[in-house]
């Protein structure tokens, strides 16, 4: 991890099209602005942690009803044969 210290108005520039900008400091917080790409996709890390852990959670279950999956192509040809 790369540990920067950065003052008000200053910036960090990642791959020359990634700027962050120290907005605003008070007490216990810092705002940023973040200006990239709208390719480049932007979460805050709780954000991203809960979209992780829904994506693992919905490829369980996929996991569990995947066997039946087969079984439905097949008796859908089967049926397509007797027509």
């Amino acid at each position: 991890m790369l540990i920067l210290t950065r003052k008000l108005d200053e910036e960090i520039i990642i791959d020359s099209d990634i700027r962050i900008k120290i907005v605003s400091i008070s007490e216990n917080t810092v705002k940023l602005g973040i200006s990239a790409p709208p390719a480049v996709e932007i979460l805050r890390g709780e954000i991203y942690d809960k979209v992780v852990e829904s994506t693992k959670e919905a490829f369980a279950q996929s996991k569990n009803t995947a066997p039946a999956l087969p079984k439905l192509k097949i008796n859908k040809l089967n049926n397509k044969n007797h027509d």
